[in-house]
């Protein structure tokens, strides 16, 4: 009741004040009238938005040269949002202005909008209208005619998802609150359209028909790595209804367990993040100009209908609660409520202490002990000098002769001194490396992030670490891993920085590897799946339509026995389960569970021999009478693979295959005759297969090894070690 109270005395102030500007500037010059109608989606005391749009355009038209007659109505979507009392409400107004009509009507919210596109022309004849506090999708199939201008809100939660993952990098999890009012409603759906494409990226979940109190419950128990979305909450699941921005907000900030991040400026500070936020004040401000505009006789058609600019506004509190870097934010973003520091609150008493704290000690120094102290001082200065100049001197005698590049810094941040093995990489002399000349050997995609980190480490006096590319005497750029500790003189004081650098280029080339071995991978995965749905769809598939066909066909020809008939239809039945037996056996084996590993690739090693009319010799000796689900698997699956790519590219048509057990490992070996390739090619142009049975021999701590030649055939050999149950269940 105190807010409520609050925000209308606010809000008649404001009116009272344009009010009486207005007067105060009649006294001197009569003006002429003109009478502004505003129709507010929801009243001003249960819509901060609303009631900034309206402080901006009161604002606006308070400089217009009219005397403005202001009046302001509301549909009351929070407290009668059913269309029986929004009709009464039209109604109302209409007979209300009938013989007062308006120079100008200002639509403030999708309903007044709405409410005006579809009767303006019987309700409100010839009347301008302007219009704000929409988006221009929530309107949907409806078009504003020729008597309409005003400003469309372009809500982007994209850009605010994106920020909130420079600042939280490692989310997993997204979290979109809302509740169950129209306008709850359309903020839903726009977040919805624009996070569709982040779905496969990221965990989403929408709580937006849950009753406050199972909301917050919900969000106090959010997992790790989570950002939470707020749309609007003007009613819950329970039909209680909310102040968006007072009531609701706070109290999801509160008990969230992870940042929430919001739509608009009047939900920040209150204990949100941020994000990509609606301006109502400025959006206000805009559509009073528009209004004053055709005041002075300009046609609403002549004044193009614009896009709101949002910005990007944080809170500080926020961001150090939740531990997110303020140098994370987007370049263009506003913070607020930043708390000063200690010096700029009490930079003048600190100042003022410390000149009347040296002013004391330096006069009673003058004065009593100048000429002894002054020698001493000397003494100690050139004694302290000769010092620093030794350590320096026995520093570079050691850092020369150390196998990574170090460089040290000044108190000015400019580089003082760099070993010769930095020389040695550059290739330049050490008068080129001084200063700030040291930055031009990096690459230029590399050189703004490292200043930025270099010099907010060195402004907080914390070590850093940096990652950038260095250009090699050579001419390459290599990948160095550089990291910088702060260094102090023998009386504590700061004295710059001192570094060191290794080479990482091929840890990262490694790094980058391993990355397209997993894209690989999946697009193997996909090729296989496309393989199978082929196979279903154009073999098996075909094959039982046209099955159904002929016994379809059978039955209305009487002139072939029916005996004959399901003989055939016997015949091809068999194949077809037989096909997809086959199939099945590519993906699982059922007789790999049941009967062991040497019966299920003797098995396997018979049904691709009658598939491709190809002979496959299999030998099999001492295997234990029980083997672990995971090497009997590894060892079927490196052999499927090693025999399919056998037969599909070596070119000739017998194979061996070789599967025997020895005290302490499972050996496979399958080799042919054919073509070969050049071993040191084996898991690069071959990779891909070949990298697959090395992946699945290392899940078992197993061994993959490849022997081939040109012309000379190819060998794959297998080694699994056996864990001791399974040997003492070999040896018996």
């Amino acid at each position: 009741m105190r807010r409520r109270a609050a925000r209308l005395i606010c809000v008649v102030l404001v009116i009272l004040a344009a009010f009486l500007r207005s007067q105060a500037s009649s006294a001197g010059a009569a003006r002429e009238v003109r009478r502004v109608l505003i129709i507010n989606v929801f009243d001003p005391l249960s819509s901060p938005g609303v009631a900034e749009l309206d402080q901006g355009i009161i604002a606006s038209l308070d400089k217009s040269p009219y005397q403005i007659e202001l009046y302001s109505e509301s549909l009351e979507m929070t407290l009668f949002p059913d269309e029986a009392h929004q009709q009464q409400f039209r109604e109302w107004y209409t007979r209300k202005y009938h013989d007062r009509k308006p120079d100008v009507i200002i639509a403030v919210g999708l309903e007044p909008i709405k409410f005006l596109a579809l009767s303006h022309k019987v309700s409100f004849p010839d009347t301008p209208i302007v219009f704000c506090g929409s988006t221009e999708e929530m309107l949907g199939q409806l078009k504003l005619d020729s008597d309409f201008t005003g400003v469309w809100e372009a809500v982007q939660p994209d850009k605010t998802l994106i920020a909130a993952l420079y600042l939280q990098p490692r989310t997993k999890h997204v979290v979109v609150v809302g509740g169950v009012g129209a306008y709850d409603r359309y903020l839903q759906a726009i977040a919805k359209e624009s996070f569709r494409k982040y779905e496969s990226r990221f965990d989403f979940q929408y709580l937006t028909d849950l009753d406050m109190p199972a909301l917050l419950e919900r969000l106090k128990h959010l997992p790790d790595d989570t950002i939470v979305y707020h749309t609007s909450l003007m009613q819950d699941a329970s039909g209680t209804r909310f102040i968006d921005a007072t009531q609701a907000v706070p109290l999801i900030a509160s008990a969230s367990k992870a940042p929430v991040f919001v739509v608009d400026d009047v939900d920040l500070g209150r204990g949100t993040a941020g994000g990509d936020l609606l301006n109502f004040t400025s959006d206000g401000r805009i559509v009073g100009k528009m209004a004053v505009r055709v005041l002075n006789g300009e046609k609403p058609r002549d004044i193009p209908i614009v896009k709101s600019a949002t910005v990007y506004m944080f809170d500080w509190r926020a961001l150090q609660r939740w531990g997110l870097r303020e140098s994370d934010l987007p370049a263009d973003s506003t913070v607020l409520n930043r708390e000063p520091t200690v010096w700029e609150s009490y930079k003048g008493y600190i100042i003022g202490g410390i000149a009347l704290i040296l002013a004391e000690a330096l006069l009673i120094f003058a004065l009593v002990w100048q000429r002894a102290r002054a020698i001493k001082a000397e003494t100690e200065r050139r004694k302290a000098e000769e010092a620093i100049r030794e350590s320096e001197e026995r520093f570079r005698l050691v850092a020369n002769t150390a196998p990574v590049m170090i460089w040290t810094a000044g108190t000015d941040r400019k580089c003082s001194y760099v070993n010769k093995t930095w020389l040695d990489f550059t290739g330049r002399a050490l008068e080129e490396e001084l200063g700030d000349s040291w930055a031009g050997g990096l690459h230029p995609d590399d050189v703004r992030s490292s200043s930025r980190t270099y010099t907010e480490a060195f402004d907080r006096r914390e070590s850093f670490e940096l990652h950038y590319r260095l250009r090699r005497h050579d001419g390459e750029y290599r990948w160095v891993l550089d990291k910088g500790v702060p260094r102090y003189n023998p009386d504590g004081s700061f004295a710059g920085y001192i570094g060191s650098c290794i080479d990482i280029t091929e840890r990262k080339l490694a790094e980058e590897g391993l990355a397209t071995i997993g894209r690989r991978l999946i697009e193997a995965q996909e090729q296989e799946r496309t393989w199978i749905g082929r196979e279903l769809h154009d073999d098996i598939n075909q094959r039982l339509a046209l099955l159904a066909f002929e016994l379809d066909g059978g039955n209305q020809d009487s002139s072939e026995p029916l005996s004959e008939l399901v003989r055939r239809t016997q015949e091809r039945i068999i194949q077809i389960s037989e096909d997809v037996q086959g199939l099945s056996h590519r993906l699982h084996s059922s007789k790999l569970e049941y009967f062991g590993l040497a019966s299920a690739a003797s098995s396997f090693c018979k049904e691709l021999s009658e598939q491709n009319k190809v002979e496959i010799q299999f030998n099999h000796s001492e295997l234990p009478r029980s083997l672990s689900k995971e090497v009997s698997l590894c060892l079927f699956r490196v052999l499927q693979e090693a025999l399919q790519n056998a037969v599909k590219h070596s070119g000739v048509r017998s194979f061996t295959v070789d599967l025997h057990g020895t005290a302490d490992a499972i050996d496979l070996e399958v080799a042919d005759g054919g073509r070969g390739f050049e071993e040191r090619e084996a898991f690069t142009r071959h990779g891909l297969g070949l990298i697959s049975m090395r992946e699945r021999m290392q899940l078992v701590h197993g061994e993959l090894s490849v022997k081939s030649k040109p012309g000379a055939g190819t060998t794959i050999r297998a080694r699994a070690p056996l864990r001791i149950a399974e040997y003492r269940a070999m040896v018996g």
